[in-house]
C-alpha cells in the first residue's frame, strides 16, 4: 500500500499547461486534466490510493510498502526525470516527462529501461475523475485501454499486456538490459474520437530538445548556475503557455501547518507573483515569457483596471470560487480541502506596485513598447489617486479585519514612482507635478505612522507594534536607501522577533491556537521568500558574509531536485506547503544575481 510521501519527496513533471508530482517510489500521486486548474484524475495526494494514483516500479510483496527509488535526477537541464531502483534482480531506470503540447491532447508518457538483470516491474493505474470522486468506465476500443466519465476520457497505451482487478488496471512484465518498454496516457475530450496513438521515443527526444534549446537563452552565468536553471525550469513549467499565465504552484491544500486548517489552491496567476516572475525572467534572458505574461495581464484586467483582482484564473478568469472537497482526508490529515480561492476578491493595494514594477522593468530591459501597457499603468495610478489611504488586507491575505499595512502602503508609492520616471522618459503623459506630490505624501505617510521610533523598526501596520518580513522590501523598491538608520533598525529587529531557531524567517506572528492578525487558528513554517529577501538585505547593508551563508543554507532546503515548497516546518524540519512554488523561487533567483553581482560567494 502506497502513501503519500513527504512532500519534498516529490518530483515535478510537465508541458507548460499542466503537471504531476511523481513520488520517490515511482507514484504519480496528483495530476490535473487537461489543465494545471482542473480536476484532479491523480489525487491520492490529498488522500488515499482510493483517489487515484500510477505506480510504476520494481514488483513488491502485496504486504509490503513500495520500494523507492536509489537514484533520481533530471536528465541535464530538462524536466525529464529519472529514477533507478537496485534489486536483488538487477537494476532498472523510470524515465517520465510530459511532453510539451502542440495539441490539445495532454499526454504523460513513462519509459522502462532495464540497465542490469532481469527485474520483475509491475504498472498499477487507477484513474479517479473528479479529485477522486467519480470511477470512470474503463473499456478497451482497438486494443486500447480507455477510462470515461462524463466530459473526459483518458487513454492508456503501451506494448506490455494489460489486466483490470479491483477496479484498477495492471501490467506485470519484467525487464532486461537494454529492453526499453513505453506506457503513456493521453486526456482527451470524451466526445471526440480516440487521440493518436503515442510515439514515447520520438516524444522524449523532442523534450529534451526543448528544454536543452529553452535553457541556452539563459543569461546566468555566475557560481549558482545550477540553482538559477533549475528554479527558471520549475518557473517555465508553471506558466501556462497558452496563454503566458503563470501559477503560484501546480498544487491545491498542502499545508502551512501539517495538520492543520491553512490550506490553499494556488493553481492560479497572481499578480504579484507573476510580476515577480516576469521579473526574474528579465533578469535572466527570457524575453518571449515576459511579453507573453503582459499581454496576459492586459487581457485579463482590460477595460476593468479599477477592479483589479490581486489573481485571476490561467486565462484570465475572474470567478474563482471557493469550495471545500469534504470526500477528501486531505494531506496528513490536513483539512479542509479547497478548490478555488476566496480571496481572489480581497483589496490589495499592493499587487499596483508589484505590476507597475513589472512593466518598468520591462520597459527599462528593453521589451518593445506597448501603448495599452502605458495606458493601464496610468489608469492604475488614478485609482490609487483615491484609494492609497484605505485599509487593505495586505501581501500575505489576511482573512482578519482590513488594515493600514506597511507594505502595502510602501508598493502604492512604488507604483506612483515608476509612472513618475515613465513621464519623465517622454513615453507617457500625465499630470507629473500632481503625482510627485502624491510619492511625497504616501512616503510621508508611511514614515510618520508606519514608523516606530522607540524600537527604531517599521510596523506590520499602523499603530501596531508587531513586525511583518514585508518589510525587507524597504530599500530593495526604493524607497530608503540601505544605510538609512531606519532600514538597518528594521533588518535588525526582524532577525530578532522572526527568526526561528534555525535562522529563517517568519512571515509574522501567528497566534497559534487563537485566531491573530491573519484570522486564522495554528502556526505556520518559516516563509522562503522572507528568508532569501532577509539575505538580500544583509547584502545591501554590507554583511555579505552572513548573506551568503544564510542563501546557501536555504539552497541547502531543496529537495535532492532542487525544488522547494512554499515553506519550511523548523520543528518538523521538513518542507510544507504548496509545492514546487513559484514565490520561493523567484527569491532564489534573485538572491543569487544579487550576490553575484556583490561577489558575495564562496570558492
Amino acid at each position: 500500500m502506497h502513501v503519500a510521501g513527504r512532500i519534498e519527496d516529490y518530483a515535478l513533471i510537465g508541458d507548460m499547461q499542466t503537471a504531476a508530482l511523481v513520488c520517490r517510489d515511482g507514484t504519480v500521486d496528483w495530476l490535473c486534466l487537461p489543465r494545471f486548474d482542473s480536476h484532479a484524475v491523480f489525487a491520492g495526494l490529498l488522500g488515499t490510493e482510493e483517489h487515484g494514483f500510477w505506480r510504476l516500479g520494481p514488483a513488491y510483496a502485496p504486504e509490503a510498502q513500495p520500494p523507492t527509488a536509489a537514484r533520481r535526477t533530471y536528465r541535464g537541464d530538462s524536466l525529464v526525470l529519472e529514477s533507478e531502483w537496485d534489486t536483488p534482480r538487477g537494476t532498472v531506470r523510470v524515465i517520465d516527462f510530459m511532453p510539451p503540447r502542440d495539441t490539445d491532447a495532454p499526454q504523460l508518457v513513462r519509459i522502462v529501461e532495464g540497465v542490469t538483470g532481469r527485474v520483475p516491474m509491475r504498472s498499477a493505474l487507477r484513474m479517479r475523475f473528479s479529485y477522486g470522486r467519480v470511477v470512470p468506465w474503463v473499456h478497451k476500443v482497438d486494443g486500447r485501454t480507455v477510462a470515461v466519465a462524463g466530459p473526459d476520457s483518458v487513454w492508456l497505451d503501451s506494448d506490455a499486456e494489460t489486466f483490470g482487478k479491483d477496479l484498477t488496471t495492471y501490467s506485470d512484465f519484467t525487464v532486461s538490459p537494454g529492453e526499453r518498454i513505453a506506457f503513456t496516457i493521453s486526456w482527451q475530450p470524451s466526445h471526440r474520437q480516440q487521440p493518436a496513438l503515442p510515439e514515447p521515443e520520438t516524444a522524449l527526444a523532442a523534450t529534451e530538445d526543448f528544454w536543452r534549446e529553452w535553457v541556452d537563452h539563459c543569461t546566468y552565468h555566475g557560481p549558482y548556475r545550477e540553482a538559477v536553471v533549475r528554479s527558471l525550469i520549475t518557473l517555465k513549467a508553471l506558466t501556462y503557455a497558452p496563454t503566458g499565465g503563470i501559477v503560484a504552484a501546480p498544487t491545491t491544500s498542502l499545508p502551512e501547518d501539517i495538520g492543520g486548517s491553512r490550506n490553499w489552491d494556488y493553481r492560479f496567476t497572481w499578480l504579484r507573483d507573476a510580476a515577480i516572475t516576469l521579473s526574474s525572467l528579465l533578469r535572466t534572458g527570457y524575453r518571449e515569457e515576459a511579453r507573453a505574461w503582459r499581454e496576459w495581464l492586459l487581457r485579463a484586467v482590460a477595460g476593468d483596471p479599477e477592479n483589479l483582482q490581486i489573481m485571476y484564473g490561467i486565462a484570465g478568469e475572474r470567478e474563482l470560487g471557493e469550495t471545500e472537497l469534504d470526500w477528501l482526508p486531505g494531506y496528513e490529515g490536513s483539512q479542509p480541502v479547497r478548490a478555488g480561492n476566496g480571496a481572489a476578491h480581497q483589496l490589495q493595494l499592493d499587487v499596483y506596485g508589484e505590476v507597475t514594477e513589472a512593466l518598468h522593468l520591462a520597459h527599462m530591459t528593453g521589451l518593445a513598447r506597448n501603448d495599452y501597457a502605458s495606458l493601464l499603468q496610468l489608469k492604475l495610478i488614478r485609482y490609487l489617486e483615491d484609494h492609497w489611504d484605505e485599509p487593505d488586507e495586505g501581501i500575505w491575505e489576511v482573512r482578519g479585519p482590513r488594515r493600514h499595512f506597511v507594505h502595502s502602503k510602501v508598493m502604492a508609492w512604488v507604483a506612483v514612482d515608476r509612472t513618475i520616471k515613465l513621464l519623465e522618459s517622454g513615453e507617457a503623459d500625465g499630470p507629473l507635478e500632481k503625482w510627485r506630490e502624491l510619492r511625497d505624501d504616501i512616503h510621508r505617510d508611511v514614515c510618520e505612522k508606519g514608523y516606530d521610533p522607540e524600537r527604531n523598526t517599521f510596523t506590520q501596520s499602523y499603530g501596531s507594534k508587531e513586525l511583518d518580513a514585508s518589510l525587507l522590501l524597504i530599500p530593495q523598491m526604493g524607497f530608503l536607501p540601505p544605510d538609512d538608520k531606519r532600514v538597518i533598525g528594521t533588518i535588525e529587529a526582524i532577525q530578532r522577533e522572526l527568526s526561528t531557531s534555525d535562522g529563517f524567517i517568519l512571515r509574522y506572528p501567528t497566534a497559534g491556537d487563537d485566531e491573530g492578525v491573519d484570522g486564522l487558528e495554528g502556526d505556520e513554517g518559516a516563509f522562503l521568500a522572507c528568508s532569501f529577501w532577509m539575505a538580500d538585505d544583509l547584502a545591501m547593508i554590507g554583511r555579505v558574509d552572513e548573506a551568503r551563508k544564510l542563501f546557501e543554507k536555504l539552497l541547502a532546503l531543496r529537495n535532492d531536485l532542487g525544488l522547494l515548497a512554499e515553506e519550511w516546518d523548523p520543528r518538523l524540519q521538513r518542507q510544507v506547503g504548496n509545492f514546487p512554488q513559484a514565490f520561493s523561487h523567484v527569491p532564489l533567483i534573485d538572491t543569487a544575481l544579487r550576490l553575484t553581482a556583490s561577489g558575495a560567494y564562496g570558492g
